[in-house]
């Protein structure tokens, strides 16, 4: 009998064990031949045989737990990787949930900020529509406080005429006649005297300042009669031999580079040095550049005075280009249409007495942003309003108009806001603002015109601007005196007391006034003061 192997039993087969032994025991005392010694013999290897089936089941349930312990050891670290990839990626879930609703609240954010300034904008225009209302409304009661008033005169007027008629039954033709003759001589002077009145009181300032702008626009994009100081440029060249060179044969290279620039070009005897001549400042600067690559390259001919100025056009388009981008990122200045931003660069080439518009334009957008911070308003409208209100100067001469409609319009085609179109038209005053923005515009492009510093003026122009008025004040009869004073924006006159009289004084105002404004150039305006004196000294001893 084969023996079993200890590692198939168990538990319940252990059990087993002394029933199996009692049952053959009893086997044996019952057989006929039995053997105490091999019973004893088979108990103690039996006995033996169950201390190592036990000692080996015990070692095999020790071995099988360590087994199970390690399985749910490594079971447990799985789970726990496990959920670790699963918080992580939860969290990484939650992290883009929470960026993607950040973004949807900046972005709504942004829009209730958009719809806010509209809803102030809006509320600004109604505001000024309610003031324009209650002005109006103000007015048609002044008016009928008029008619009123002018009925009761035109009854009362009546009554008179009735009287009057009543008196006059009783004149005769010539009496009559007489009379009302008389009579409308007395209410003409009347109001002669009161538009006299009126004209002297009335100040020209605004006149003569909207006059100036005019006649600068009108200058600087197209004129008649040359200017050295603001329609030419010099170009020196490395060798006298170069003007030849320049010139070609039979004028050919000249001709050339005339027809391709627009530009006239002035070759004199000025050692080295070549003159451009344009009333447009930027086909100046493409001829300047141009000429200036000829005289480095050497080569000059009809096919290559093309090439160059098709190179300098380029160039500049890129300058202008630059010089509009760097303007509108120094003001922080978005969504502006490129073709205004190119436009805005050309103002890099044009001035007004000797102020350069781009710098200008500059200037009074910080002007109005800052004067928009102070009173209340979106400095942003005041900052794109007041870089954009020369824009009209840019354009060609070919349009018609006055630089503050055409600058407008060409916003207006370029999708501006209405109140940024109206504060650009509006700030010669040549059409009615209406919104305060265009205030803030007007008055920010007066302080920018107007600083000391702003527009520069030689002191040899300076001097002889005074001189000449003091010596056409000492023409006139009667004065004794004439001193500029102010710097050229008032002269006070003092005539002889015994020549003239005061009424006679109150006339040399006059016609020096006249005289100025036909004889003399000027900025601004001049005041005229007349001083007529007499005094009577005596010494008591």
């Amino acid at each position: 009998m084969s023996s079993p192997n200890p590692q198939t039993y168990n538990s319940a087969n252990l059990t087993l064990i002394p029933v199996r032994a009692a049952e053959f025991a009893l086997f044996i005392a019952e057989s006929d031949t039995f053997d105490w010694s091999l019973a004893v013999a088979l108990l103690a290897g039996m006995a033996t045989g169950f201390f190592i089936v036990w000692m080996m089941t015990r070692q095999t349930r020790r071995i099988a737990h360590e087994q199970a312990s390690e399985l749910i050891e490594v079971a447990r670290r799985e789970a726990a990787v496990a959920g670790e990839e699963l918080k992580q990626k939860a969290e990484g879930e939650v992290q883009d949930r929470r960026a993607e609703l950040n973004r949807e609240f900046d972005r709504r954010e942004i829009e209730a900020d958009v719809r806010l300034r509209e809803i102030r904008a809006h509320e600004e225009s109604l505001a000024l529509l309610d003031y324009q209302l209650e002005q109006r409304q103000e007015r048609i009661n002044r008016e009928n406080a008029a008619i009123r008033q002018a009925r009761d005169a035109i009854r009362a007027l009546s009554k008179s005429v009735r009287k009057r008629l009543e008196g006059v039954s009783q004149m005769d033709a010539e009496e009559i006649k007489k009379a009302l003759r008389e009579e409308v001589l007395l209410e003409a002077q009347d109001e002669l005297r009161a538009l006299r009145r009126e004209t002297i009181e009335k100040s020209e300032q605004e006149l003569h300042n909207q006059s100036r702008r005019i006649l600068i626009a009108a200058m600087q994009r197209i004129a008649s009669k040359p200017n050295s100081d603001l329609t030419a440029t010099l170009v020196h060249l490395p060798t006298e031999d170069m003007k030849g060179r320049i010139i070609g044969r039979e004028g050919r290279n000249i001709k050339a580079f005339e027809a391709a620039t627009g530009v006239t070009l002035l070759i004199d005897e000025s050692p080295q040095l070549v003159l451009l001549s344009s009333f447009d400042p930027v086909r100046r600067e493409i001829a300047r550049v141009a000429l200036e690559a000829l005289v480095a390259d050497g080569r000059i001919h009809p096919a290559s005075i093309e090439e160059a100025v098709k190179r300098s056009q380029e160039e500049i388009d890129l300058v202008t280009t630059q010089a509009g981008e760097d303007a509108v990122t120094k003001l922080n200045i978005n969504g502006l249409s490129s073709e205004i931003i190119k436009l805005l660069g050309k103002l890099r080439y044009r001035f007004s007495y000797n102020q350069n518009v781009l710098d200008h334009s500059v200037e009074t957008a910080f002007l109005a942003s800052l004067l928009a911070s102070e009173v209340g308003l979106d400095p942003n409208i005041a900052k794109r309003a007041g870089l954009l209100h020369d824009l009209g100067k840019a354009v060609s001469g070919d349009a018609e108009g006055s630089h503050a409609a055409i600058g407008a319009d060409f916003i207006k085609r370029h999708g501006e806001t209405p109140i940024v179109v109206n504060a650009v038209a509006a700030h010669h005053e040549e059409v009615k603002p209406e919104t305060i923005y265009a205030g803030l515009v007007i008055l920010a492009d007066t302080i920018s015109a107007s600083r000391p510093g702003a527009r520069a003026e030689s002191m040899t122009s300076y001097i002889q601007r005074l001189d000449r008025l003091e010596k056409l004040a000492m023409t006139l009869e009667g004065v004794q005196q004439a001193f500029a004073i102010q710097a050229g924006r008032e002269i006070r006159v003092v005539v002889s007391p015994q020549q003239v009289t005061d009424d006679r004084a109150r006339e040399i105002a006059k016609e020096l006034r006249r005289r100025i404004e036909s004889e003399l150039q000027y900025p601004s305006t001049i005041k005229i003061t007349v001083i007529r004196e007499s005094r009577f000294t005596e010494t008591a001893s």
